[in-house]
């Protein structure tokens, strides 16, 4: 397997563990018992319930013929990934602004607003009022919005034309 961790940082470790089991064609129950661990454990690990602990990953570790540390490390990482979710929940702009007509096929409290910024931008700018397009400029910053203009087809014809006729009419000292 390509340890390469760039790819599956991120990912909890459970997952790749399930995925190499499954390549290998061992069951996880007797791959437990290999290492002297209880099945529901390592159950409970490729579900992405419970972490990795530095024994247990030695154990899986030296059991498979990973590089010592690997699965410990996914975990690092992946605990790093939650702590951004977690923190990307508090960052959102001001929400009483917005229409909930906007953003009617979704609960704009569960919307991570950096990881889908392209499809807000998009969607504002598509049926948002002024005071919605007022606040996702100030947001996320006029120069972001206008880089969604010359970057890839992100974002639709009619969005693009509203975001062109908006940024020209206002400037940023009075947003």
């Amino acid at each position: 397997m390509d340890t390469s961790i760039e790819m599956i940082k991120g990912i909890h470790p459970g997952i790749i563990l399930e995925r190499e089991l499954k390549k290998r064609n061992i069951a996880k129950g007797s791959f437990a018992k290999s290492i002297n661990e209880f099945p529901q454990t390592i159950a409970t690990i490729t579900k992405g319930k419970r972490r990795i602990n530095p024994a247990l990953s030695l154990k899986i570790e030296k059991s498979l013929g990973f590089e010592e540390g690997y699965f410990l490390i996914l975990q690092a990482y992946h605990d790093i990934e939650i702590e951004k979710q977690k923190a990307s929940k508090d960052y959102h702009p001001d929400l009483s602004k917005f229409r909930k007509v906007v953003f009617w096929d979704t609960k704009m409290e569960k919307i991570d607003w950096i990881k889908h910024k392209s499809a807000v931008i998009e969607r504002i700018f598509e049926r948002g009022n002024d005071i919605e397009k007022k606040e996702i400029i100030r947001f996320y910053g006029l120069y972001s919005i206008s880089s969604y203009l010359k970057s890839e087809e992100l974002i639709s014809a009619i969005a693009a034309e509203s975001i062109r006729e908006y940024t020209s009419n206002n400037d940023q000292t009075t947003l």
